[in-house]
Formats: C-alpha cells, sequence, structure tokens
C-alpha cells in the first residue's frame, strides 16, 4: 500500500536527483534533496488539511484534484512561480530569466543577488504573517506550552500580528539603510525597496488569506444547504435530487483546496530561496517535495494515520517562523544555505518525536 501510493513520489525523486547531478555535480544533488525535504516538512499541514476535505469528495473530485491539482501545483506553482519572481525583481521576460540561469550563470547569480533584498523582504514578511497568525492563535493542543500560552492570549489583541509583523520590516529597512550608509552605499533607495517589497509580501498575505476565508465561508454554506435538503427530504419521504447542491459543493471544496495549496506553495518557493538562487534547482527539489506532498495526501485520505502525530503542524510553522527571520537576515547577511535547510528538518524531527512520545504516553496511560 505505501509502497504503491509512493510510487510516483519515488520516480520523482530519482530523475530529480539524477537531473540535479547532470546539472550541476554532486553538490546540486545536496540542495536539490534539501529542498524537496524542506517543501515536504513546510506541507505536512497542508497534506493534512487536504486530506481532511477530500474525504468529503466524490471519487471523480479526488480525481480532478489529485491529477489537475498536480499539474497547476507542480508546474504552476513549483515550476513557473520561481521564475516569475525572478523576472519580477530582476525586471527581465521570464524566458530572458530562463536563457539567462541556464545559459549565463553568472550574470544570472549577479541579476539575483541585486534582487535578493526584495525577495527576502517579500517572502520574509509573507513567511512571518503566516507564523504570527499561528502561535497567536489559541489551540486546543500546543507543543512548546510554556511559550505557546502567552502568545495566545496575546492574540487577542486587534491586528497585533500585522502590528508586529510591520514592526520588523521597519527595523529591518532601517537596519539596511544605517548599514548602506556607514559603507557608503545609497541607503535610502535599499531601504525603500525593502520596505516597498515587504509590504508587497504582507498584501500577498492578505489576499491570499481573505481569498481561503472566501472559498472556506462559501463551502460551510455549501454543505449547510446540503444538509438541510436532506433533513427535509428524511421529513417528507420523498426522493430528492442532490446532483446539483453536490456538486456546487464539491466545486468550492476543489476551488478551496488550490487557493490553500497555492497558499502553501508560497512559502515553500519563498523559502527556497533562502537555500538557493538557481531556479533549475529549485524547481527540481520543490517539484519532487510537491510529488511527496500529493502522495501524502493520498495516504492520509486511505489511511488516516499521520492525525495521530499532532505536534507536526506546530513544527512546520515553527519552521516557517526561522525561514522568515533567516530571509529577513539575509538582506545584509550571509548565511549559509545547508545551515537554512537544516534548520526546518530539525525542527519538524523535534515535533514529530515530540509527538511520537506524547502517542506512547497516552497508550501507557490507557
Amino acid at each position: 500500500m505505501l509502497v504503491k501510493t509512493f510510487r510516483w513520489a519515488f520516480a520523482a525523486t530519482l530523475l530529480g536527483l539524477a537531473a540535479g547531478v547532470l546539472y550541476d555535480g554532486w553538490t546540486a544533488l545536496g540542495l536539490v534533496a534539501i529542498l524537496a525535504v524542506l517543501e515536504v516538512s513546510l506541507s505536512f499541514d497542508n497534506a493534512v488539511i487536504n486530506a481532511g476535505i477530500l474525504k468529503k469528495m466524490s471519487a471523480f473530485w479526488q480525481t480532478i484534484f489529485l491529477t489537475v491539482g498536480v499539474l497547476i501545483a507542480v508546474f504552476g506553482m513549483r515550476l513557473v512561480f520561481p521564475v516569475v519572481i525572478v523576472a519580477v525583481t530582476a525586471r527581465l521576460s521570464p524566458w530572458s530569466a530562463v536563457d539567462l540561469a541556464l545559459t549565463d550563470k553568472d550574470r544570472y547569480e549577479q541579476l539575483v543577488t541585486d534582487a535578493h533584498p526584495s525577495i527576502a523582504a517579500f517572502g520574509g514578511m509573507f513567511l512571518l504573517m503566516i507564523f504570527l497568525d499561528f502561535v497567536f492563535e489559541d489551540r486546543d493542543i500546543k507543543w512548546l506550552s510554556w511559550l505557546e500560552r502567552p502568545l495566545a492570549r496575546l492574540g487577542k489583541v486587534d491586528m497585533l500580528s500585522v502590528c508586529l509583523a510591520l514592526i520588523v520590516l521597519l527595523v529591518s529597512a532601517l537596519t539596511v539603510g544605517a548599514h548602506a550608509h556607514q559603507h557608503g552605499g545609497t541607503h535610502a533607495d535599499k531601504a525603500e525597496t525593502v520596505l516597498l517589497a515587504g509590504v508587497a509580501g504582507l498584501v500577498t498575505y492578505m489576499i491570499v488569506g481573505g481569498l481561503s476565508g472566501y472559498f472556506e465561508d462559501r463551502l460551510e454554506e455549501e454543505e449547510e444547504r446540503e444538509h438541510e435538503a436532506e433533513e427535509k427530504a428524511e421529513r417528507t419521504g420523498t426522493a430528492r435530487s442532490g446532483i446539483a447542491l453536490t456538486g456546487k459543493a464539491a466545486f468550492f471544496m476543489f476551488l478551496y483546496l488550490e487557493v490553500l495549496d497555492a497558499s502553501f506553495s508560497f512559502d515553500g518557493v519563498i523559502g527556497a530561496f533562502a537555500i538557493t538562487n538557481d531556479i533549475v534547482l529549485m524547481a527540481l527539489g520543490l517539484g519532487i517535495g510537491a510529488m511527496y506532498v500529493r502522495s501524502l495526501t493520498v495516504y492520509l485520505v486511505r489511511q488516516g494515520t499521520l492525525d495521530d502525530y499532532v505536534y507536526l503542524e506546530h513544527g512546520a510553522h515553527y519552521a516557517i517562523g526561522a525561514l522568515a527571520v533567516i530571509l529577513l537576515v539575509t538582506i545584509e547577511y550571509e548565511i549559509n544555505e545547508i545551515v537554512t535547510g537544516l534548520v526546518g528538518v530539525v525542527l519538524i524531527g523535534a515535533s514529530f518525536w515530540s509527538s511520537v512520545r506524547r502517542n506512547r504516553a497516552l497508550a501507557a496511560a490507557e
């Protein structure tokens, strides 16, 4: 069952790692592997959420999500989106960005290096908002209770996460400006770039969150109508045609899942820029990771086993928070990409081990 479910992910891994070695040697293999692990670790909670919604859908819509959805998620967000980010920030056409990445790596690396403050500020703010909204929410299950309890109390203050994120952005921009001024650089221009890109990241997060909330509300409305229609049919003892309502509900489920998938793709793509600027390695690593996330979603639908590992969602969000800080720091200071990749792996591993220990303690208490 496990091998059958993950066979396409295993095949993508072999092909992706081989392509990485052929493209840029054995160092590329390590980077592709780290990117794949990063994508999977950041998308654990996404797979759990997807599986919970996917269970309610018919076999037809499950197939649509796992086929059409794969094309959107893998080729759209993980392959095209990194190219678009580089093209926009470096003011190139997408084709020119791809051509430079393949034919003139030195020039491409210089363009991406010049654009890095914008990418890091945009991504850092987007990831920081995901992390802050998570830790400021009062949850029944707490991993680091000594930290999460007081943060949940603070989270009752309206718009606290937005205010805190803007303060972090201002401090980052002022730090960049002061550092550039000391070294005789154009500090005002760089600080302005960081501010604008950071605000764009914040606005993007709020738009994606708004779309997710809209589809979630519509989904709940459709489910309520479906339930009311079923109760009415039972009271009157008459048969009813549920095709239209079921179809609409399933359609909104599909749209909701795609918006969620896109929002979770942002953190993987943006986090990848903290590890490498090479869009080819990025596409290979994130593509492999996306295949594992899809396979994991299918596995969860059929088995439901990973729902027991309750701290994985916490570990993934702490990894997102760490990546946000790292990205903002890399606006001015260089951090080794191996360190960046391992931070997420360590946090996910720690949350998984804590989940295992919790399950053992619960089993022993029964």
